[in-house]
């Protein structure tokens, strides 16, 4: 289907205000071109006196006929500028109005799309859509799709009223018409994949700029700022080389128009002329046709400037009405999950991701309600899968998942994550103070109990530290705190929750001895009464796990208290020694 298609039918909740906005476009329009038809009533006063028009209407004082086309004038000049008020009014607020529903309703389309959608995609692409894409539609909304009706306005009454008054001489006027719609359906169709080159560059340039922005302190480090710079300047150099090539067809438009155009002109201008010096054609009349003929075709050299606006807006609701098509694999259940025990099962799972790779292979397990169990395993082992798989964030490709007997594809998402706390190793703090961080998942939340949270993930001395306490700026992904401090507002966060079911992800992989010390106390105190999945590399944080749960390769190995694990020779076992420095016994150290 045609992009403009698409693009009214998604608008046509809006159709009232686009037929509102065209009516007062066409208005404004006429009432345009209205003064040169008051130019000739002007020279035909003068000239035929009393037997100008108004004359034979029975004005015949020559005085009190201008002093009526000066009141029409006045009168036509009025309803001009006010229609031009209104049409921009509309224009201009259906732009605004259509841009901010398009942009939510694609972001709320991304928000709802599974989590392998984005591993695929680039923040800086998406952002291209959401932000520049739409904003090239409010700008052809805006400008263009006035200027668009105002030109076939112009067209459709200059040249009717030709055919009224001088049929003789009028197809001059009109011949080049044919010529200038063929030449701009032959442009359109040529810059349209130029126009959807520019578009997809954007996006790959603004991909490339998140990205270095993104990883600055990585760059900085590594000396690589000259690297970078180049890197963006090829994106840069190649988003200029399409821009060209559309360029470079565009501005051969007008040129183009301007040739078909002279000839109409030239050919009203000579032949009318001769009627008039041949006495069948009024002199009032000519001077109405040849000002009329550069009223109706000058403003066809617009077209060029249109048509540009009309081919980027069209490339870019492509793109934004193909991210609004793309259907979610993940989709919302119907069942309601009210209260929550906690009871977590794994019923022979599967799961492979879209390249066919299957990284988790008949896991079965069992986490009973209120009971801490941990995911342990090497890296690649499948331990954050599952996690994912518990939150929907993944769908199972086989077997289920289930919490409290109800398998999770059959849940409200808004259920089975909100009964579901997450602390993560990545943590990520949105830009903002830490108080609004704390109650993320709790905007509702009390300052005392923002206070309780805090002390309960030993975060509260830290915090009270900062230059304004919960309401210091934590800055963009909390990058002006240290990865221990991130790391307790995260476990703040998820205790003001307060979920039945917690998830730990490695969430004492990247800090200090001392914090780990401090988030596992405050672990203790949290784990009480809910169940709990810790996923660890560190053996020693789960050794008091109700069950411990080996992976390897996807495969679930082992089971068991840490006790007996350690005591079974196995992959535990092994990983232990490795992790405490014993080998056969013996405790060994590196110098």
């Amino acid at each position: 289907m045609h992009p403009l298609r698409r693009l009214l039918s998604y608008a046509r909740d809006y159709r009232g205000s686009v037929i509102l906005a065209t009516t007062f476009s066409i208005l404004n329009k006429i009432f345009d071109l209205a003064p040169p038809a008051l130019i000739g009533a002007a020279v035909d006063i003068v000239v035929q006196k009393e037997d100008s028009l108004l004359g034979k209407l029975g004005v015949t004082d020559v005085s009190d006929q201008l002093w009526i086309l000066a009141a029409v004038t006045l009168f036509i000049w009025i309803m001009e500028s006010v229609f031009e008020y209104i049409h921009k009014l509309y224009w201009r607020n259906l732009a605004q109005t259509l841009q901010h529903h398009l942009r939510m309703d694609a972001y709320s389309h991304v928000q709802d799309l599974e989590l392998g959608y984005f591993e695929d995609q680039s923040t800086g692409g998406l952002m291209s859509i959401l932000n520049d894409d739409i904003n090239q539609l409010e700008r052809f909304l805006d400008i263009g799709a006035n200027q668009l009706i105002q030109v076939v306005t112009t067209v459709l009454v200059i040249g009717g009223g030709f055919m009224f008054v001088a049929p003789s001489v009028a197809w001059m006027a009109l011949i080049p018409m044919p010529i200038i719609i063929y030449g701009s359906v032959m442009f359109q169709r040529r810059l349209t994949p130029r126009y959807l080159a520019v578009r997809e560059h954007v996006s790959s340039l603004n991909s490339q700029l998140a990205n270095n922005l993104g990883g600055i302190t990585t760059i900085k480090s590594f000396t690589a700022e000259k690297r970078e710079t180049e890197r963006i300047r090829a994106e840069s150099q190649a988003y200029r080389r399409a821009n060209q090539r559309a360029i470079l067809l565009s501005s051969a438009f007008t040129p183009f128009i301007r040739m078909v155009i002279v000839s109409g002109f030239i050919g009203i201008m000579v032949f009318g002329g001769q009627l008039v010096l041949d006495g069948t054609l009024e002199v009032g009349v000519y001077s109405v046709l040849v000002f009329m003929t550069q009223r109706l075709l000058w403003p066809l050299t617009s077209l060029g400037e249109m048509f540009d606006l009309y081919q980027r807006a069209m490339a870019s609701t492509t793109r934004i009405l193909d991210l609004l098509d793309i259907q979610p694999s993940i989709t919302d259940g119907e069942q309601v999950l009210d209260h929550v025990a906690g009871d977590v099962k794994f019923e022979d799972v599967h799961f492979s991701y879209k390249s066919g790779q299957e990284v988790i292979r008949g896991l079965t397990l069992e986490i009973p309600a209120g009971e801490t169990a941990a995911i342990v395993g090497a890296t690649g082992a499948g331990k954050s899968t599952v996690i994912k798989m518990l939150l929907r964030l993944y769908d199972v490709t086989g077997g289920k998942v289930t919490v409290d007997g109800h398998d999770v594809r059959n849940l409200r998402l808004e259920d089975l994550r909100g009964a579901i706390g997450l602390v993560s190793q990545d943590v990520f703090l949105f830009h903002g103070t830490v108080r609004e961080n704390i109650v993320y998942g709790r905007p509702d939340a009390t300052q005392e109990e923002v206070i309780e949270a805090a002390k309960v993930a030993e975060a509260h001395d830290f915090i009270m530290s900062l230059s304004d306490g919960y309401d210091t700026i934590v800055g963009e992904r909390g990058q002006k705190l240290s990865g221990g401090q991130r790391q307790r507002i995260s476990i703040a966060r998820a205790v003001l929750k307060n979920p039945p079911i917690l998830i730990l992800d490695e969430a004492t992989s990247a800090v200090d001895n001392e914090t780990e010390a401090a988030i596992q106390r405050s672990m203790e105190r949290i784990t009480v009464g809910r169940t709990t999945i810790v996923i660890a590399h560190r053996l020693s944080t789960v050794r008091n796990a109700d069950c411990i749960f080996v992976l390897e390769n996807g495969l679930l190995r082992q089971q068991g208290k840490h006790d007996e694990l350690v005591e079974t020779d196995g992959i535990y076992a092994n990983l232990w020694r490795v992790q405490t420095g014993l080998r056969d016994g013996t405790k060994f150290s590196i110098m």
